[in-house]
């Protein structure tokens, strides 16, 4: 099982992160991926011009390695990818790239989509977004939660 977990400051390449990924893989049937953008308008519909991710060293890279560890404990997969963004980022840049191999596409899909659910609400992100009339703090939203807990009330 390879587990790659990377926080970054410079600009994130999907394409070339999933080239590396595939690289030499044949014994996996499914290979899943998820690429998170940042987004050019606010939960409210305001502009945004550009998003902060602040973090903590140490705690913030220990927060995602948990995070996809967990995942490889749960799922029947071979290997994990996460990189995630920190710093500041505009709209339309790559945030986070996660990457799931495993023999058969459920286990990979689910991995993928686990990881995700718990970085939008657990990972020690502090985010921000700056527009037109200012910066202001984001903070997950119920339906983060609820995507959360969906994972809760499953056996692995």
């Amino acid at each position: 099982m390879a587990l790659d977990v990377r926080l970054i400051r410079t600009p994130l390449s999907a394409p070339a992160e999933l080239e590396a990924f595939l690289a030499g893989r044949a014994a996996e049937g499914a290979v899943v991926t998820f690429t998170g953008l940042a987004r050019g308008l606010g939960k409210d519909g305001s502009i945004v011009q550009a998003l902060t991710l602040d973090w903590y060293p140490g705690m913030t890279e220990r927060s995602m390695q948990d995070i996809a560890e967990a995942a490889a404990e749960r799922f029947a997969v071979t290997d994990l990818v996460v990189v995630h963004r920190g710093g500041d980022i505009i709209p339309g840049e790559t945030i986070v790239f996660v990457a799931a191999a495993a023999a058969h596409r459920r286990a990979a899909f689910e991995a993928a989509d686990y990881i995700m659910d718990r970085l939008k609400t657990e990972a020690a992100f502090w985010k921000r977004e700056a527009g037109p009339s200012g910066a202001r703090w984001i903070e997950p939203v119920e339906e983060d939660r609820a995507a959360l807990a969906r994972w809760k009330d499953e056996t692995p």
